[in-house]
């Protein structure tokens, strides 16, 4: 099992959006490292929800469902991803990059990334679990 964040306008498709459909196949991932990122994904992986814009925070927790290649798009792979729940509070970026503990992560270190492993201690400390 692995740990993932992804990044989502939330004007375009919030955290919210995803509690209300319960699921939803991940688009709109175009970076080359991102869509690497996005094929490692496996069924039962953990995922934080990160709202970009003007909220810049982690806000929630989802769960990797189903993994495929789309077969429309061999360059678009379609994971799908179940809500779980809201963080215990939001996280701003501020916060996670004052954090000894995300120093050499790729949601510090390469802010356009739209798809970026975690540590089990990352996904710890946003989780609040």
């Amino acid at each position: 099992m692995a740990d993932w964040l992804v990044k989502t306008e939330p004007g375009d498709y919030s955290f919210e959006d995803l509690r209300r459909e319960k699921e939803t196949v991940w688009t709109g991932v175009k970076n080359p490292v991102a869509l690497k990122n996005l094929r490692a994904m496996k069924t039962g992986d953990r995922v934080i929800v990160y709202h970009t814009g003007d909220e810049k925070s982690a806000v929630g927790a989802a769960t990797v469902t189903a993994f495929e290649e789309n077969p429309k798009n061999a360059t678009e792979p379609r994971v799908v991803l179940r809500a779980a729940k809201p963080l215990p509070r939001p996280i701003p970026l501020k916060e996670i990059k004052s954090l000894p503990l995300f120093s050499d992560s790729p949601l510090v270190r390469i802010g356009r990334l739209s798809v970026v492993p975690l540590t089990a201690a990352q996904y710890g400390f946003l989780s609040g679990g």
